[in-house]
């Protein structure tokens, strides 16, 4: 089955620094197979037989910590899960110099739509919508310092998942498609 990894804190403010060809090693020795990295901010795609997402995490945490000696979370997304966050995030949404569009990718404790209780939504400029596994969120630029984006950082919920932004998103779609499971 094809799965990405999505690191949560690595090689931000110069802090948890990895090398992505090394951690490539690293899933492989892992038992990872077809591993793709994608960006210094930790999204690997790869392959494997193993079905558990918690067996995977469980893993490749243990391999993180032995071969940089960093505790680093990592959350695992299967292709069908990704695909139903594909699908619900709008064509229209980027992130670019008016735009600001983040997926935020939930651990299982937080993950359900009761979520969005816990977030001060802007709604007079913040678009925030649920989908399982994940929080979809667009702000235009101009409006950030306004936006319930800036108040996230630090909260219970923010340390409970990982955010990319949208064309991180749709380029971890595209290597997702080219797996070979």
């Amino acid at each position: 089955m094809v799965y990405v990894a999505l690191l949560r804190g690595i090689n931000v403010g110069g802090k948890n620094k990895i090398d992505m060809k090394i951690l490539k090693r690293t899933f492989e020795n892992a038992g990872m197979t077809d591993v793709v990295t994608y960006i210094n901010s930790g999204n690997i795609v790869f392959t494997s037989e193993e079905t558990s997402r918690d067996k995977i995490s469980g893993t490749l945490e243990t391999a993180i910590y032995q071969d940089f000696g960093l505790q680093i979370k990592v959350l695992i997304v299967d292709r069908t899960a990704f695909d139903g966050i594909i699908q619900a995030l709008p064509d229209t949404w980027r992130n670019d110099r008016e735009t600001r569009s983040d997926v935020m990718f939930l651990w299982d404790e937080i993950d359900g739509e009761s979520v969005l209780e816990k977030l001060k939504v802007n709604p007079e400029i913040d678009t925030v919508k649920y989908v399982p596994g994940a929080i979809l969120w667009s702000v235009d630029k101009k409006s950030i310092s306004r936006s319930g984006l800036s108040k996230l950082v630090g909260t219970k919920v923010y340390k409970m998942m990982t955010v990319r932004n949208v064309n991180t998103v749709r380029r971890i779609n595209v290597l997702m498609a080219e797996g070979r499971s």
